[in-house]
C-alpha cells in the first residue's frame, strides 16, 4: 500500500485530524500575534509594571519544556482545582502562553533597539507622535520582527503535534491510530512529513527572502 492509496483510503480521517490541527494552528497564532504584540509595546512603554514581570515569565518558560508545561496544565493542575477541561483547550492555552510571550519578546526586543535618532529627526521635522508612530516606527520594526514572527510560528505548528499526547484527535494522534490497524509507519508518516513540509517551507523560504531583502541592522543608518 503507497503513500497516495493510505490518503486515499484514510482521507476523511486524515481530513477531520488535519482541522484540528488547523483550528489549534490558528488560535495558538492569533492569540500569540494579537496578545503578545500588546503585551510587547506595553512592555516597552511600561517597564516596571508591565515590562520586568514579562521577562521573568518569560525566562521561567524558556527553562520549561513545552511537553512538561503541557502534561503539568492537563494533570496537576486539573487535579489541584478539581476541575476536567478538553484536551483541546488545554493545548490550546499551553502552546498560546508560550507563542505570547515569543512573540512578546520579539516586538519588545524591536522596540528597545530602535534607534533614538529616528525619533528625533521626526520630532524635528515637526512629525507628531502618530504620525511618527504610523510613517517611521511600524514600518521598520514590523520589517525587523516578521521574519523571527514566521519562523516562531512555524515552530508553533509543529509543537501541535505534542498535543496528541493528551488525546487531541490532530492529525499526528490520526495518523498513529492508521497506523495501528495497518502497521504501514514509513508510508503513514512519509505523508505526515510531507504535510508539514507543504505548509512549513513557503513560510520558512518567504521569511528568509524577507529577512535577506529587506531586514537590515537600521541602528548603524
Amino acid at each position: 500500500m503507497s503513500v497516495f492509496d493510505i490518503l486515499i483510503r484514510y482521507y476523511p480521517a486524515f481530513f477531520q485530524g488535519l482541522m484540528v490541527t488547523m483550528q489549534l494552528s490558528a488560535i495558538i497564532w492569533l492569540s500569540g500575534i494579537f496578545i503578545g504584540t500588546t503585551i510587547g509595546v506595553l512592555s516597552n512603554r511600561y517597564q516596571i509594571g508591565v515590562g520586568i514581570p514579562a521577562r521573568i515569565t518569560s525566562f521561567l518558560l524558556s527553562g520549561i519544556p513545552i511537553l512538561v508545561f503541557l502534561f503539568w496544565l492537563h494533570y496537576p493542575a486539573q487535579a489541584m482545582f478539581d476541575i476536567v477541561v478538553d484536551p483541546f483547550y488545554t493545548a490550546a492555552l499551553t502552546l498560546s502562553i508560550v507563542n505570547i510571550f515569543g512573540v512578546a519578546d520579539l516586538v519588545r526586543t524591536a522596540l528597545d533597539d530602535f534607534p533614538k535618532q529616528y525619533l528625533t529627526a521626526a520630532k524635528v521635522s515637526g512629525l507628531t507622535r502618530k504620525q511618527t508612530i504610523l510613517n517611521i516606527q511600524l514600518p521598520l520594526i514590523f520589517r525587523q520582527v516578521l521574519p523571527g514572527l514566521l519562523l516562531l510560528q512555524v515552530m508553533m505548528l509543529h509543537t501541535t503535534l505534542f498535543a496528541s499526547l493528551i488525546s487531541v484527535e490532530e492529525i499526528f494522534r490520526v495518523a498513529q491510530r492508521i497506523n495501528a490497524q495497518i502497521y504501514r509507519p514509513v508510508e503513514i508518516y512519509t505523508a505526515l512529513g510531507v504535510f508539514f513540509l507543504m505548509v512549513s517551507l513557503p513560510i520558512n523560504g518567504f521569511a528568509l527572502w524577507f529577512k535577506a531583502k529587506f531586514t537590515r541592522d537600521i541602528s548603524e543608518s
